[in-house]
């Protein structure tokens, strides 16, 4: 299933699955970011992560240019994962969290979330929104990926892998500045909410506004660190989105 189509990179395999993971990426990031955590799944969970186009093996094709459009163009892919009868456990961080967000209503309406979760990571909620400032220029764009610290420090100061990212990292940008959440709009599934002690992008009562989101369990975790807190954290990640889809005996 994992393999029938560009949308979903499968990280690890399992026949038949006890669960599935997937994977949303942030902001200029790719499936490949979250090779690492799939290795620390117990046997039976088949990982995947979402690889938006535009980038490694599509990056020849054009880059979508609203979060929305990216949610829209999953959705065969995540049709078929959603109507397999086991637990599916949907994780976006940072921007992927908005594209899971807008993922799940869309199958909501489709009534094929009876087995979803949602684990949203380093996202303000949808009825506590951010101001985001515009970033026009390259500087501030890498000035702003180094502070975050999602970009290893070599990848920005190399002139030909910028010039390779940058245009998928405007194109993101500009899409997350333009997103505009329904503020009471409301899943009908479990949702957790991780978030980092030292986020700038997140505020502890910004991370905890989740919970008005959802119509089932809710929960938030915080993690010692800032932004992309979950990359020094991964074993502690997965044991939580473990413990999410064996949770779906709903």
């Amino acid at each position: 299933m994992e393999g029938e189509d560009p949308w979903i990179r499968a990280l690890r395999g399992a026949v038949p699955p006890r669960a599935r993971v997937l994977f949303f990426p942030h902001a200029g990031g790719a499936a490949s970011f979250y090779a690492p955590f799939a290795r620390r799944f117990p046997d039976g969970y088949a990982v995947a992560a979402v690889q938006y186009p535009g980038r490694q093996e599509r990056l020849g094709e054009p880059l979508v240019g609203t979060l929305e459009g990216l949610a829209d163009g999953l959705m065969p892919s995540l049709r078929r994962w959603a109507a397999d009868p086991v637990p599916f456990v949907l994780v976006g961080h940072s921007m992927g969290a908005s594209v899971a967000f807008e993922s799940v209503l869309r199958l909501q309406r489709d009534r094929l979330t009876a087995h979803c979760s949602l684990v949203v990571s380093g996202r303000t909620s949808p009825s506590a929104p951010r101001e985001i400032p515009a970033l026009d220029s390259d500087p501030e764009i890498l000035d702003h990926l180094a502070g975050l610290g999602g970009t290893a420090s070599e990848i920005v100061r190399s002139p030909e892998l910028m010039d390779l990212l940058l245009p998928v990292i405007r194109n993101d940008y500009r899409a997350v500045a333009r997103y505009r959440p329904v503020p009471d709009a409301v899943v009908d599934t479990p949702l957790l909410c991780l978030t980092g002690d030292r986020d700038p992008q997140v505020a502890p009562e910004e991370a905890a506004a989740w919970k008005s989101h959802t119509t089932a369990g809710f929960r938030l975790k915080v993690l010692p660190g800032e932004h992309f807190f979950l990359a020094d954290h991964p074993d502690a990640v997965v044991r939580l989105l473990a413990e999410c889809a064996d949770a779906d005996g709903r």
